[in-house]
């Protein structure tokens, strides 16, 4: 036992058994309609490149997009049986948490083990946001030992129960196991501490160019505002002399008339 791991919270945990968390059945069911769907057109376009086309490009194209179609519905449909089983598995015998991903295992040991909250990507998160009812919640599941971390997520297993009882296991394993702790630990960007940003030379050409923009963008900002107070300066000036030459116009008007009525008397 290493000096990250708690004794009291490992033996809190079960000695034995793998709790398995399977796909969620809608999505399983649309991969195998999809992949069935995509299967028969493939089988179509070759046929029809094979038996209807002359033209050499035009069957060549068919036969790649038809024999491409054919072979990715096969690995789809191949690969719904597999998440059926199990998306995650938290498995107590061998003291590991393993992700099914494609037609791979990742196999996370305890020791190397951290949890935590995600969050969708941009496009994840438009769609999200347009076309699902339910909110989606999302979790890493990380090896904090690998430059690498897995995202899973409540529309991904079978129910919203299923994913709640996955965190709070991954919560409990890490916790009792400690490697989120660690000094070796893989950093990611947004978990750098205060002191570690800037530190490398990435980091400062960052901060340094971010500087230079806003300082250029504030100087464009007076500039701007500097020629909108001599512009308004401007108009009051002409405001004020067409003001004095419309009173001048008007006095020279009244005394006009006034030299009128005095050469009628």
């Amino acid at each position: 036992m290493n000096e990250l791991e708690n004794a009291t919270l490992i033996e809190k945990l079960p000695k034995e058994g793998v709790h398995c968390y399977p796909a969620n059945a809608g999505k399983i069911l649309r991969n195998r309609v999809l992949s069935v769907i995509f299967f028969v057109l493939g089988i179509f376009l070759v046929l029809i490149g094979l038996l209807k086309v002359t033209d050499n490009i035009i069957k060549i194209g068919l036969l790649v997009v038809g024999c491409l179609s054919v072979i990715i519905s096969i690995l789809v449909f191949a690969q719904s049986f597999l998440i059926a089983k199990f998306r995650v598995a938290v498995d107590y015998n061998e003291k590991n948490i393993v992700l099914r991903y494609r037609f791979s295992k990742i196999v996370i040991p305890f020791e190397n083990f951290d949890g935590r909250s995600g969050t969708p990507d941009q496009a994840q998160a438009i769609i999200d946001r347009n076309f699902k009812k339910d909110v989606t919640y999302y979790f890493i599941l990380d090896d904090v030992f690998e430059d690498a971390c897995y995202q899973t997520s409540s529309s991904d297993l079978e129910s919203l129960d299923d994913y709640r009882q996955l965190q709070q296991e991954c919560y409990a394993i890490a916790e009792a196991y400690g490697a989120r702790n660690s000094k070796d630990k893989v950093k990611f960007y947004y978990e750098k501490e205060d002191a570690d940003k800037g530190s490398t030379d990435l980091d400062a050409l960052i901060e340094e160019t971010r500087a230079e923009k806003k300082a250029d963008e504030d100087a464009e900002a007076q500039k701007r505002a500097e020629e909108q107070a001599a512009r308004a300066s401007e108009e009051a000036e002409v405001t004020e002399e067409e003001s004095v030459d419309s009173d001048k116009n008007e006095e020279a008007v009244e005394e006009s008339e006034d030299k009128a009525d005095d050469s009628k008397e």
